[in-house]
């Protein structure tokens, strides 16, 4: 198979640690890790238990830790709480009371950490999948994009990386090489959307639910943008162009997101150009204050690091 090339820029930009994903005085906590994909992802799987997975393996979840864990937005915070509650070493499966409670987005988040640690370049994906449910419905996710020398970017869902999951939805595939038909990356969903091949209400959070449409599949789309420039936030905060409802989407709202779709929806995104436009775009760029629409905790403004 031949070799492909990242160019030496963005591999340093994805193999280097955000302020997000920087473990900080934590970083001794990676010490002994392995370091392949797959095995970092199942570390990862053994200290975290999503918030709707406690039923699932008879874990019965503190409500503040279903309300709080989540709202951890740092790594170094994310494995302070993780120790605290167990300080054995992280390759050390943790009972499911003593993990760490969140969502994809904080599996994913860890996994990246630990893989730019190790030297591989590394991002978050915001978007859509259709593994966990079987009626063509596409779920609000994020999984893992790294860099493998042979192939190229690809995709990893560390949420998957213990069988009791995969045997719950139609995974018929590796997860930590997730096809691009299973997961639409934001970009991509939004570009299937507008060109009328896909129902705008088959994308969000849960079927027949309020978190879908077109609306929400842009919100993603930004959330994506600055994922690929290594502002990884949590999936409710909100800032820049875009609406609560499809009934509120305008044709310039339409047209940026179109444009940034452009950029962010094939596998090889180009780098310079993720770049200049959310440096150079005030409506995607993330400010330094979000509003953070906490789905326990309410909405408020949060100053980020």
């Amino acid at each position: 198979m031949t070799a492909v090339r990242l160019a030496p820029d963005a591999a340093a930009y994805y193999s280097s640690q955000s302020v997000v994903s920087e473990p900080g005085e934590m970083a001794g906590w990676y010490g002994g890790l392995p370091h392949g994909v797959g095995e970092l992802a199942r570390v990862v799987r053994d200290v975290v238990i999503h918030r709707l997975e406690g039923e699932q393996f008879g874990a019965a979840i503190p409500a503040d830790r279903m309300r709080d864990d989540a709202e951890t937005r740092y790594v170094d915070d994310i494995l302070r709480l993780i120790v605290a509650r167990d300080d054995a070493p992280l390759t050390v499966r943790r009972a499911y009371g003593d993990r760490f409670v969140g969502t994809c987005r904080d599996f994913t988040l860890l996994h990246v950490s630990m893989l730019r640690h190790a030297g591989v370049p590394a991002r978050l994906r915001s978007g859509f999948a259709d593994y966990f449910g079987t009626d063509g419905f596409h779920f609000d996710h994020v999984v893992t994009e790294y860099w493998d020398d042979a192939r190229g970017w690809l995709l990893a869902d560390a949420q998957l990386a213990d069988p009791a999951i995969t045997a719950r939805f139609p995974v018929d595939f590796d997860p930590m090489d997730v096809p691009r038909d299973r997961f639409l990356v934001a970009g991509s969903a939004w570009q299937t959307i507008r060109s009328g091949a896909a129902d705008p209400k088959t994308f969000g959070v849960q079927p027949e639910g309020p978190l879908v449409g077109e609306w929400f599949v842009a919100g993603s789309v930004r959330l994506d943008l600055a994922a690929l420039n290594k502002t990884e936030t949590l999936l409710w905060d909100i800032w820049g162009a875009g609406a609560s409802s499809d009934d509120d989407m305008t044709d310039d709202i339409r047209t940026l997101y179109d444009r940034t779709a452009t950029i962010t929806a094939a596998p090889d995104v180009p780098y310079e150009a993720a770049r200049t436009l959310f440096t150079t775009t005030a409506t995607l760029r993330t400010p330094r204050t979000v509003l953070s629409l906490a789905p326990f905790n309410g909405p408020r403004q949060v100053t980020l690091r």
